[in-house]
């Protein structure tokens, strides 16, 4: 169940954020993506926590990415990584750029 709720929401064109609302790098992220103008149903925040199964979703996260920890980004079905690896990547310039090259900026 934990493998098919990620799957379901990691889609080509869009980006799927797995957090926890309480997790302040959870919040930066959420911040930061939540400025940009994303086309309608392009970006999503999955909230690990809401569910039953949080702890499976880690392990599956963890199996797919290298790390259980929230936030897990993906774009266009790619794993960005955590908090820290998407603001660098942000700070490079390279987010927009990015974002604009899957289409999922207005």
């Amino acid at each position: 169940m934990a493998q098919a709720f990620v799957n379901s929401r990691i889609q080509p064109g869009k980006v799927a954020v797995f957090i926890k609302p309480t997790c302040p790098y959870c919040r930066r992220t959420q911040k930061l993506l939540s400025q940009l103008p994303f086309k309608e149903g392009l970006l999503e925040f999955v909230d690990i926590t809401a569910t039953s199964d949080t702890n499976k979703i880690q392990v599956y996260l963890h199996h797919l990415m290298g790390a259980r920890t929230a936030p897990r980004v993906f774009m266009d079905e790619e794993c960005i990584g955590g908090c820290t690896d998407f603001v660098s990547m942000h700070e490079r310039g390279e987010l927009l750029t990015h974002l604009k090259q899957i289409g999922a900026l207005k």
